[in-house]
C-alpha cells in the first residue's frame, strides 16, 4: 500500500526554514490490521454507510446476548417421578418439564424448543446409556419425542396449552386479607392468554376511574376464549373392526370437550364475579353513587322544606317579636328612670376611665405637658357620641402607653373627618 504526501500548500513554501538537512526518502509497504480496518473494509464491500453497519452489528450483539442468556435451556433436572412416567401415559405427564422448559412454558419460542430438545436427546438417548453402563431404557426418551412433536405442531401444542394450567397464578383465598391488585393482576393476566380477540384492558390500580373499570369488566364479561379440550380425548383406536366402537369413542370425546369447555366458561364466570365483589373500587364507586342519589333527593325536597323552615322561622320571629314588644312596652315605664339614671352613671365612667388612662401611663413619659394632654382628652370627651364614649373607654382600659396614645390619635383622625372637632382646640394631639 503505497502513500503520498500532499504538498504544502500555495503560499507556505516561502515561510519554512529547514533547521537540518532532509534524510533520503524511503519507500516502505504499510500493511492494514486490526478490527476497526475489518469494519472499514466490511463497509466498503458491503457498501453500508455508518448507520446502517452500526444498526447491524446492534441486532448481532442483541442475538448474541439472546443466545446466551438461553445457554440452560433444558439444563432443568427431571423428577425421579417424571423419569420413570409411563410413555402409555405420556399425556399426562407435564410436557415442558420432559423438555427442561418448565420456567417458560407457552412463552417458549420454536428456536428454545428446539434446543432444550437437542439437549434432552443427547442427555437422555438411550444408546448413550447403554454406552456408559445403564440399562437400555427408552421410556423417557419416547416421552421426550412426542413432547417435542406436540411443541412442533401449532395445532397440537394449543390444544396441550389449553390444559396446561397447574402453574398459573391462582385466585386468593376467599374472605383472606390481601391486596387486590397484587393477588389478582397476575391472575387476570394469566387468563388473558387465552382470549381470541384484541389484548384486554390491564386491571388497573385503585386511581382507576369508573369508566375503565366499567370498562375493564365489560371485556371481561365478553371473554371469548380459543381453549380447546381435545387434548384429553380418549385415543381413539386405529383398527376399523368396530366402527360402532371407534364412533361411541368420538362421541364420548366430544361430549368431553362440549362439558369442559362449559366447565372452564363457568370458572372463567366466577373468577370474574368474584373479582368484581371484592374490587375496592367497585365498593367506592357505589358509596359514592348512593351518595349522590341522596344529594339528588335532598334537592328534589329542598323547595318544599325550604318553604316550611321559612314559615316556621317567620312565625317564631313574629311570636318572638310581639313578646318582646308587649315585654319592652310593660317595664319600658317603669326602667326608663333606671335606664336613664345607669347611662349617666355609665357616661361618667367611661370618662374617668378616659382621662385617668393617660394618667395611668404617666403622660407618655411626658409630665410637663400634663395640662396641655388632659386638656385635650377633655375636648375629645366632649365630642364623643355615647357609642364612640364606650368603645374609647374599652380600647385604653389597661393598655400600655403606646396603645393608648394610638388611641386618642385615631380618635382624633375620626372626629376631624367627621367634622365634630377643630384641631385648632388641641394642643398636643395634632
Amino acid at each position: 500500500m503505497s502513500i503520498v504526501l500532499p504538498s504544502l500548500p500555495a503560499g507556505k513554501t516561502d515561510a519554512f526554514k529547514a533547521v537540518a538537512k532532509f534524510t533520503a526518502p524511503v519507500r516502505r509497504p504499510v500493511e492494514p490490521v486490526g478490527r476497526y480496518f475489518l469494519a472499514h473494509a466490511s463497509r466498503t464491500l458491503r457498501g453500508h454507510t455508518w448507520s446502517e453497519f452500526e444498526k447491524l452489528e446492534a441486532e448481532k450483539n442483541v442475538k448474541q446476548i439472546e443466545e446466551d442468556q438461553d445457554d440452560d435451556l433444558g439444563d432443568e433436572e427431571q423428577s425421579e417421578e417424571l423419569l420413570a412416567h409411563d410413555p402409555r401415559e405420556w399425556k399426562t405427564a407435564d410436557l415442558y418439564a420432559v423438555l427442561g422448559l418448565s420456567h417458560l412454558r407457552y412463552k417458549a419460542t420454536e428456536d428454545q424448543i428446539r434446543r432444550a430438545h437437542r439437549k434432552q436427546v443427547l442427555k437422555h438417548h438411550p444408546d448413550k446409556k447403554s454406552a456408559s453402563g445403564g440399562l437400555e431404557q427408552d421410556d423417557f426418551f419416547k416421552i421426550i419425542q412426542k413432547a417435542f412433536d406436540v411443541m412442533m405442531d401449532p395445532t397440537k401444542r394449543q390444544q396441550y396449552d389449553s390444559i396446561d394450567t397447574a402453574s398459573d397464578p391462582k385466585p386468593p383465598a376467599p374472605k383472606s386479607k390481601y391486596d387486590f391488585f397484587e393477588a389478582w393482576g397476575p391472575v387476570f393476566e394469566s387468563e388473558a392468554r387465552f382470549h381470541k380477540k384484541d389484548p384486554l384492558p390491564p386491571l388497573g390500580g385503585l386511581d382507576a376511574t369508573k369508566e375503565e373499570v366499567d370498562n375493564f369488566y365489560s371485556a371481561w364479561g365478553k371473554f371469548d376464549s380459543w381453549k380447546t379440550f381435545e387434548f384429553k380425548d380418549e385415543d381413539v383406536p386405529d383398527d376399523t373392526a368396530n366402527r360402532d366402537h371407534k364412533r361411541y369413542i368420538e362421541r364420548k370425546n366430544i361430549s368431553n370437550r362440549k362439558k369442559l369447555k362449559q366447565e372452564d366458561n363457568k370458572r372463567l364466570i366466577e373468577l370474574i364475579e368474584r373479582a368484581y365483589s371484592e374490587d375496592p373500587r367497585i365498593k367506592l364507586f357505589k358509596e359514592a353513587a348512593k351518595k349522590e342519589k341522596e344529594r339528588k333527593k335532598w334537592e328534589k325536597d329542598a323547595g318544599s322544606r325550604k318553604a316550611a323552615e321559612e314559615a316556621a322561622a317567620k312565625k317564631a320571629a313574629e311570636e318572638e317579636a310581639a313578646k318582646k314588644a308587649a315585654e319592652e312596652a310593660a317595664s319600658s315605664k317603669a326602667n326608663s328612670k333606671k335606664a336613664k339614671e345607669a347611662a349617666k352613671a355609665a357616661k361618667k365612667k367611661y370618662k374617668r376611665s378616659i382621662r385617668g388612662s393617660v394618667k395611668d401611663v404617666d403622660y407618655f413619659g411626658e409630665a410637663a405637658k400634663a395640662d396641655a394632654i388632659e386638656a385635650d382628652v377633655d375636648v375629645l370627651i366632649e365630642r364623643f357620641d355615647d357609642v364612640q364614649l364606650g368603645e374609647y373607654a374599652a380600647k385604653v382600659k389597661d393598655a400600655d402607653a403606646g396603645k393608648v396614645k394610638a388611641t386618642f390619635t385615631e380618635a382624633v383622625s375620626v372626629l376631624t373627618s367627621s367634622g365634630k372637632l377643630d384641631t385648632s382646640l388641641l394642643k398636643y394631639f395634632v
